[in-house]
């Protein structure tokens, strides 16, 4: 990336996207964070600057500048990613570590977050906006939607499909071919081996519903 970037969100997942940018040598321009009492926070040399939809730095986006969402709330992502496409016209940008395995025949959209050690196999399908977290696996053939998130250390295996919005929680394992529906939430360690509703909470070995 030639460009430098923008990060909406100065939180945790801000601050894990701000080392992944800088590991890969990419030149971060600031951070933007509606959090108020964050403004003029400096992590290393870059500075916590104005909020998420300060025009005078949302005009830098697209020829001079990259922009990326680290942001957890689904719906607060979405809502940024909308403004960005309508008021910007721009894409947010892929945020891939530098230790992270991505097989050159996986399929990727834009805006995902791909952090440490994880793995994406080959002929693996990945929307847009996903956070795949530290460790995680996605395994050959396996689906995730768009707004996908997939915790630390869990396994997404082969042919398993994760629907828009779907929360899969830290240490998860979903088996090969289950279905995860839209916007379910699947608790920290638990092993799905059915397929879950839209919208259905669930946890445990084996996953039940709460």
């Amino acid at each position: 990336m030639e460009n430098p970037v923008l990060i909406f969100g100065a939180g945790s997942l801000g601050l894990t996207v701000l080392d992944l940018f800088q590991r890969n040598t990419v030149v971060v321009y600031g951070l933007l964070d509606d959090n108020k009492d964050l403004h003029g926070k400096e992590f290393g040399d870059v500075s916590v600057l104005g909020e998420t939809d300060d025009d005078g730095y949302l005009k830098l986006i697209g020829q001079k500048c990259e922009a990326f969402v680290a942001i957890g709330d689904s719906r607060v992502r979405k809502r940024i990613v909308k403004m960005l496409n309508e008021r910007r016209r721009v894409q947010p940008v892929n945020a891939i570590h530098d230790t992270a395995v991505v097989s050159a025949l996986a399929t990727i959209g834009h805006g995902n977050l791909i952090a440490a050690r994880a793995v994406v196999n080959a002929f693996a399908e990945v929307g847009q906006h996903c956070i795949i977290q530290s460790g995680a696996v996605i395994e050959s053939q396996a689906k995730l939607g768009d707004y996908v998130q997939v915790g630390t250390g869990s396994i997404i295996s082969s042919g398993a499909i994760i629907e828009e919005g779907a929360f899969i929680g830290a240490g998860v394992t979903i088996v090969a071919g289950v279905t995860i529906g839209k916007n379910a939430r699947i608790g920290a360690g638990s092993v799905v081996i059915e397929n879950i509703d839209a919208n259905a909470t669930v946890f445990g070995n084996p996953a039940r519903k709460l």
